[in-house]
């Protein structure tokens, strides 16, 4: 379970305000990649629904839900999104770095400090530091990775309803079976990414 040990860390070591960065959304074949910063109030923690905090991939979609609403109510949040244009023309990597960097930019105040998941820092304002399955360990980082995934979720789930049959309010627009054959079937629409070999191949056959 994630905790407060780095975030503790960078305090001791002069920071004061602690971002985590974390990103949703790097594997699907359609949709955005999501990425938030969370700058939490280390003050707001008591409460029992903290508790319930962890890696958001390890959390059902009731407790995510949940704790998005308290996360967004009690602590500083921004949310950057990179859209397939994006994804198409920077790589799903480069625009994994470019949302995650937007999120940080529209933090109500500034960062000093930033806890980045994975082994690559975006371009960023402030010092920072990678962190391997950083939503595993942080909770600044596991706070984010809620915030992008119910972000990244509810778009799909408006996608959805603008594309039907891909069956992305379930699947999230991962290749999935489902979302596969009505891609065969369907063929690919403007939220499909182009770049990505699946649906690249659909568009070279010109399917449907």
């Amino acid at each position: 379970m994630p905790d407060l040990s780095l975030e503790t860390t960078a305090l001791a070591a002069g920071w004061s305000r602690i971002a985590g960065v974390d990103e949703a959304g790097r594997g699907p074949l359609a949709g955005p990649v999501v990425a938030a910063a969370v700058v939490l109030d280390v003050r707001a923690l008591s409460s029992p629904v903290w508790a319930a905090l962890d890696d958001s991939k390890k959390m059902t979609a009731a407790a995510r839900d949940t704790l998005y609403e308290v996360i967004t109510d009690s602590a500083d949040t921004g949310v950057g999104i990179a859209t397939v244009d994006d994804i198409d023309l920077l790589n799903i990597l480069g625009a994994t770095m470019k949302a995650m960097g937007d999120a940080m930019r529209v933090l109500k105040q500034a960062p000093d400090f930033a806890l980045i998941d994975g082994n690559r820092l975006p371009v960023l304002t402030c010092e920072g530091a990678c962190v391997v399955k950083g939503d595993a360990k942080s909770m600044s980082i596991a706070a984010a990775s809620v915030v992008a995934k119910v972000t990244r979720d509810r778009i799909m789930k408006d996608l959805d309803q603008r594309y039907p049959g891909y069956g992305w309010a379930q699947n999230a627009g991962y290749g999935t079976k489902q979302h596969m054959d009505a891609l065969s079937r369907l063929g690919a629409t403007p939220a499909h990414r182009k770049s990505f070999a699946p649906v690249r191949k659909i568009l070279s056959e010109g399917q449907p």
